[in-house]
């Protein structure tokens, strides 16, 4: 599920605090300490003891309802990360420029194993509500950023998607394998995908990949609209844009 718990590694004291932080979710982004022991499988004590730690540390915060959140601490160094910072900051004026033009939602977004992250999302004045956020994960198989960057990915990652259960959101959603083989096909030959209901009854996106400039995709840009739009008149400027950030990725600065 989009924003669920990912389960971490146990055993370890790292391990175990890892535990406490996969705990919170966007579902639940305020805790009580039985709720954290409970949703990480752990005693009452080791978990209290673990958040002292951690909220000494600034990596989660306490609260005057008693209820625990994650800390600022993790956001700044989250945004430390090296895959998402330059990336964000190179495609930014592109993305924004995208969003000025169309007033829609704008995203962009990177794969880590099988899901999708989101490193931006501009919101267009206007545009139809979306599921995502910054930060943000969701599964490959429904974005319109999911299937371009999975119709890139490694072969082992595409068998590994395809192989499991998929998850449908609507019932236009493309859950058969044989039919999502041949739509990462047709994005490889293409450049685009179109994602339309996929994800929501009212929206559909446009979205195109974002290379190294070795003919890596790295990173995808979609514009997500209402259903009904014409994707084949946005399709040109999603292309350019991603074509552009591409392009500022392998500019010296």
């Amino acid at each position: 599920m989009p924003g669920g718990r990912r389960p971490g590694p146990t055993g370890s004291v790292v391990g175990r605090a890892f535990q406490v932080l996969g705990a919170f979710s966007v579902q639940r982004p305020a805790l009580a300490l039985s709720d954290i022991a409970r949703r990480a499988g752990m005693p009452l004590s080791t978990v209290h003891r673990l958040l002292t730690e951690l909220a000494a540390w600034g990596a989660v915060e306490r609260g005057d309802d008693g209820l625990f959140r994650v800390g600022l601490r993790l956001w700044e160094l989250g945004a430390l990360a090296p895959r998402g910072q330059g990336l964000r900051e190179r495609a930014l004026p592109f993305l924004e420029d995208l969003s000025q033009i169309t007033k829609e939602n704008v995203q962009l977004a990177v794969r880590e194993g099988t899901e999708v992250v989101f490193i931006e999302r501009i919101a267009g004045s206007e545009a139809v509500p979306v599921l995502t956020r910054v930060g943000g994960r969701f599964a490959l198989t429904a974005t319109g950023v999911g299937l371009v960057l999975l119709a890139h990915a490694p072969a082992e990652v595409q068998e590994e998607v395809l192989g499991n259960p998929i998850e449908r959101y609507t019932p236009k959603t493309v859950t058969d394998p044989a039919e999502l083989r041949r739509m990462l096909a047709d994005v490889r030959t293409s450049g685009f995908v179109i994602s339309d209901r996929q994800v929501t009854m009212d929206s559909l996106s446009v979205a195109a990949p974002v290379d190294d400039g070795c003919g890596q995709v790295i990173a995808a840009v979609s514009l997500v609209v209402h259903h009904g739009t014409q994707p084949h008149a946005l399709t040109p400027l999603v292309r350019t844009s991603a074509r552009a950030i591409s392009r500022a990725l392998t500019t010296p600065r």
